[in-house]
């Protein structure tokens, strides 16, 4: 029975889809105006594993993760590269694509973008307007009435009296309250703009999600997720317009995961300490980065450090080791590895206690192969089979054990030169050459495996 941590409630609850069988489930994606850094790949592998579990457990997803690919800091990078806005958000939404593919990130069912949807969200701000929700303010801009929303505060669990309090109202506001927020921007001069019954302009940021959203899933749907930064303003203004404008509860379940921070500081721009994904690509593979963001619950504040991603290695290594040098067969039902890993996902997607579980396979995995046991082959595929609902161990393990993650200044040709030169010293009993070339692969990160069949080596 999967149960799933509710922020609009504040405890697990569980799930039970609005339409048995069918889950309807949308995640605020990218604003494609730079590379994806290690917070937005957090976002991209933990609702990918959401996605994944669901399905293994039967379910057929309707899966929307959005692209907002207008905004203030899209029209700012474009026009300091001097650049149509478009070229800008077509090159950084194929570069989070061929990111979020090496992570192994499934594609979602759809992925609308911002700009495709103007009619929606028109139609949306005119609903707004029509039911006095939202006004049409004197500097041209369309506001959402915060006060008409009785409910507002419920998701971050915020008082409006303590919001209103803490902000400073500008002398020249048009609004009617400094809490209201913006659904329609009047256009300045040489900006991107779209004809509305208000004038020229854009959409504000939180009307995007809440049009997008329920054109695609209906004005009811059962997950939203995103990053815990969201939760407010963004994920508060999306239940107020969105339930303002339909009459109908917006979202059953909400999931947000935790903050990524940098040696247990917060990732920033100012602070020196933040990393694209591509950066980190260049020192660790993909899968590794994958394994480190699951090796923490995904509500936890995930702290990436080298230590960490070392540590990641390590273990996808070992679970890597363990399938080498066997055959996968059937694999085993209704094993208790099998119930011990779904009890983990069901219990609000814990995919730590879940690779918990993959490590007590691989023990019992090395034991059955010591032991030349018929039960190898079914355990191997097992532990693959498990490590997919997760995205991982679904390369060969030889051809993963032995492939580069960073320039270590030998070649695989070179390597298995060295080999044969060691293997023929110890032919010829020259134990200290053969001990010479093994230390020289060592310094090089390689590491020998001796067997009745040969050496096998890999990076370390």
């Amino acid at each position: 029975m999967l149960k799933i941590y509710n922020s609009l409630s504040g405890q697990k609850e569980v799930f039970t889809p609005i339409d048995p069988g069918k889950v309807r489930m949308y995640v605020c994606g990218m604003t494609v105006y730079d590379y994806c850094h290690i917070g937005h790949a957090r976002v991209l592998v933990v609702f990918d594993v959401v996605y994944r579990f669901l399905r293994h457990l039967g379910f057929d997803v309707n899966y929307i993760r959005n692209i907002t690919d207008i905004d203030d800091k899209i029209i700012q990078r474009a026009n300091e590269n001097r650049e149509d806005f478009h070229a800008l958000t077509e090159r950084f939404i194929q570069a989070m694509h061929e990111d979020a593919d090496a992570l192994g990130v499934l594609r979602p069912s759809q992925e609308p973008k911002a700009t495709d949807n103007m009619p929606a969200i028109l139609r949306m701000i005119d609903t707004l307007i029509d039911k006095g929700y939202a006004y049409h303010a004197d500097n041209g801009d369309v506001y959402f009435s915060v006060s008409k929303f009785a409910d507002y505060g419920q998701l971050s669990g915020k008082r409006v009296e303590d919001l209103r309090a803490g902000e400073r109202v500008e002398v020249d506001s048009a609004k009617q309250d400094p809490l209201d927020f913006v659904l329609w921007k009047k256009a300045k001069p040489e900006e991107p703009a779209w004809d509305s019954s208000y004038g020229q302009g854009r959409p504000g940021w939180h009307i995007e999600c809440s049009a997008m959203s329920t054109e695609m899933l209906g004005n009811h749907f059962d997950i939203h997720g995103g990053g815990q930064d969201l939760q407010f303003p963004h994920h508060e203004n999306e239940i107020a317009q969105s339930e303002c404008c339909t009459g109908e509860k917006f979202v059953n379940y909400w999931m947000h995961n935790g903050f990524v921070r940098v040696n247990e500081e917060k990732m920033s721009k100012s602070l020196g300490n933040f990393f694209t994904l591509r950066e980190v690509l260049k020192e660790y593979r993909a899968e590794e980065i994958r394994y480190f963001i699951l090796s923490s619950h995904y509500r936890s504040p995930l702290n990436y450090s080298e230590e960490q991603l070392n540590q990641a290695r390590s273990g996808l290594g070992r679970l890597y080791t363990a399938l080498q040098d066997v055959e996968t067969g059937e694999p085993p039902q209704d094993s208790d590895y099998q119930q011990r890993f779904e009890a983990a996902m069901n219990d609000d997607f814990n995919t730590a206690d879940a690779l918990a579980v993959l490590f007590d396979l691989t023990r019992d995995l090395n034991k059955a192969k010591s032991d030349d046991s018929d039960q190898a082959s079914g355990l191997a595929a097992l532990l693959k089979n498990l490590g997919e609902i997760l995205g991982l161990l679904q390369s060969d393990a030889s051809e993963y054990l032995q492939s580069a993650v960073a320039e270590t200044g030998i070649s695989d040709a070179a390597i298995e030169q060295l080999i044969a030169q060691r293997a023929q010293a110890k032919q010829d009993k020259n134990w200290a050459e053969a001990d010479r070339i093994r230390d020289e692969l060592t310094e090089a990160g390689i590491t020998l495996e001796d067997s009745p069949e040969g050496t096998r080596w890999r990076r370390a």
